[in-house]
């Protein structure tokens, strides 16, 4: 059986290289994109199981590659969890329309927590 694939878009190397690092050791694949354009892309050449995704990146804000795998179908029903530092100010309700099925506080989130959150929304 292939195992899952997760696209992790952080603009922060050393972080989405331990969040990586992190899933490999769970028994995922990982793809790293350090911003929404190249997210995009990567989602369109291999369509991850699920995305784990910061809120502020370099660039735009994870909300416009939301507002974009929403706008199609195929797309739209790829679980994203948001993995930011902006977590204890946001409700999973107000981001639920979205695609969001978790959200992690970078600052208290275990390392257990990440695959956690992965296997649950898969």
């Amino acid at each position: 059986m292939k195992k899952p694939l997760i696209l992790i878009v952080e603009d922060d190397i050393w972080t989405a290289e331990q969040h990586a690092r992190t899933l490999e050791r769970a028994g995922f694949r990982t793809r790293l994109s350090p911003h929404a354009i190249d997210a995009i892309s990567a989602v369109d050449e291999s369509r991850p199981d699920a995305i784990v995704l910061d809120v502020l990146l370099t660039g735009s804000t994870a909300f416009a590659l939301l507002h974009e795998l929403q706008s199609y179908s195929d797309t739209g029903n790829i679980p994203v969890i948001l993995c930011t530092n902006l977590a204890p100010e946001m409700l999973l309700d107000d981001v639920r329309p979205y695609g969001v099925k978790r959200l992690l506080d970078k600052a208290t989130m275990e390392p257990d927590d990440l695959p956690a959150a992965v296997r649950s929304v898969l």
